[in-house]
């Protein structure tokens, strides 16, 4: 299983993705947008937005009037939509997004470079889309230290598939200086990058893994393409591998967040 195997990864209602990823991505919104920058009276997109958590962290800095979404799954469109009104939300992907060149302020894309087939195309499109001056924001799981979930999940499955595509540590662009040299290549250019570090707690390992039986993502799916009977026993190796806990689970992620700025026309 490859990142980017088929869009049936993401075709997840907004409360399952909220279960298994969506309790990360929207404590690391409003971490992420710190270091765009925003200004009261600009105009920002979310590419490749899911359910909307880092929409969600935009309007509430800039408003729902000055904030634009899109990304290629109907469902997620619909349900950013309706947790953000006022917003303008369309399908589409982030190697063709659907909106006018030169339109934003910032353009901002949150665990989406991992999954986009083109990752150059991509990063012109961002490049099209702000305004000269504006800047382009991304961020995905860091490869070395990434996420704990994902990790202790392909460590348990590496034991009896040792064919199994580790994910977390084999994501494209997770590694330092990978979409700096993406945005440099678009010609982008102030590029920083940092890593930002957040943590979710589980009331239990069973609601842990309840999430991955959602099958979303790389990982969902992997687990829900088993049998039951190895399904179970990759849960009993991946609660060994979290150190058998038997109350609330803390578990920690890191992302690797990148900044740019578009130069001005001379």
């Amino acid at each position: 299983m490859k990142p980017g195997d088929g869009p049936h990864m993401f075709q997840a209602t907004g409360a399952s993705y909220d279960a298994f990823m969506g309790r990360y991505s929207a404590v690391l919104a409003p971490k992420f947008i710190a270091t765009l920058a925003l200004k009261p009276g600009q105009r920002a997109l979310d590419v490749g937005c899911g359910p909307g958590a880092l929409t969600a962290a935009l309007v509430a800095a800039l408003g729902a009037s000055a904030v634009s979404a899109c990304d290629p799954s109907p469902g997620f469109v619909a349900e950013c939509a309706a947790r953000n009104p006022g917003v303008d939300v369309h399908q589409g992907r982030a190697e063709a997004i659907p909106f006018p060149d030169a339109h934003f302020d910032v353009a901002a894309t949150q665990l989406v470079l991992h999954f986009v087939g083109d990752s150059q195309a991509a990063s012109s499109e961002l490049h099209r889309v702000v305004r000269p001056g504006g800047m382009i924001g991304a961020c995905v799981w860091d490869a070395d230290h990434g996420m704990e979930m994902l990790g202790a999940f392909w460590d348990a499955a590496l034991e009896f598939d040792p064919d199994v595509h580790d994910t977390i540590r084999t994501l494209r662009l997770g590694r330092p200086g990978e979409i700096a040299a993406l945005f440099a290549a678009a010609g982008l250019t102030d590029i920083t990058e940092t890593t930002i570090e957040v943590r979710s707690t589980y009331r239990d390992f069973d609601e842990v893994w309840a999430g991955f039986q959602a099958g979303i993502g790389p990982a969902g799916a992997y687990c829900t393409t088993l049998p039951t009977r190895q399904q179970t026993l990759l849960r009993d190796r991946m609660y060994t591998q979290l150190g058998a806990p038997t109350g609330t689970v803390t578990l920690a992620a890191v992302a690797r967040s990148v900044t740019a700025t578009r130069p001005s026309d001379l």
